[in-house]
């Protein structure tokens, strides 16, 4: 399996590892690079993804007080082909994102999306949010993500700066699978990815 081949195959996946919680102060574009690396039959392939969402949240907030940061991700497609092969689908996204500093989450609200082959869940645990979806998401269709809201109360001080999570392939942010025909038969590709850099996306001052 040639490097293209895993690119074209996977870079669609980008867009959910911005699904979860981001956050720019106001409203604000924001471009991420994913850092990614596929176990494949012929040994790992290294790839980055990159996607921009538009995130949320407000400048500043009071201590003890409520408040949203929200994600809204645009639509996207899946490729039919990579180097001449059928991407037959992509399944099985797991993104992890975590809980700032400053601030206690409350809850999360998924809303939205389209396309996804399942609903999308979510759990939190050790101060990690995690959204998953077993998908799976034919070669050549258009999904959306949903919007995400995450709903937090600020601390006493400080800000609450959002960022992804993710440092290495070995404790990624981003995992998948994609499903490649070929004349081999199907490859699955188990990847693993994470932000590099991992920018802050929203900022917001507590007082």
């Amino acid at each position: 399996m040639k490097f293209a081949l895993l690119k074209a195959s996977t870079a669609v996946l980008a867009a959910a590892a911005l699904a979860v919680v981001g956050t720019p102060v106001a409203s604000a574009a924001t471009d991420i690079t994913y850092d990614c690396e596929a176990d494949t039959p012929l040994g790992p392939e290294n790839l980055t993804l990159n996607q921009v969402v538009d995130a949320t949240a407000p400048a500043t907030a009071a201590p003890g007080g409520a408040l949203d940061v929200v994600v809204d991700p645009a639509p996207n497609q899946v490729p039919s082909e990579a180097a001449g092969y059928t991407v037959k689908n992509v399944h099985t996204f797991t993104l992890k994102v975590p809980v700032p500093t400053n601030a206690t989450l409350t809850g999360v609200d998924l809303t939205g999306g389209s396309g996804l082959g399942s609903t999308p869940t979510w759990s939190v645990s050790g101060g990690i949010v995690t959204v998953k979806f077993a998908g799976p998401i034919a070669g050549g269709s258009t999904f959306e993500l949903p919007t995400i809201t995450a709903h937090l109360t600020a601390g006493a001080s400080g800000s609450i700066d959002a960022s992804l999570y993710g440092t290495s392939y070995d404790d990624p942010g981003l995992t998948f699978t994609a499903v490649v025909s070929t004349f081999l038969g199907d490859i699955s590709a188990p990847t693993s990815c994470f932000p590099n850099p991992n920018p802050v996306l929203t900022s917001t001052a507590i007082g």
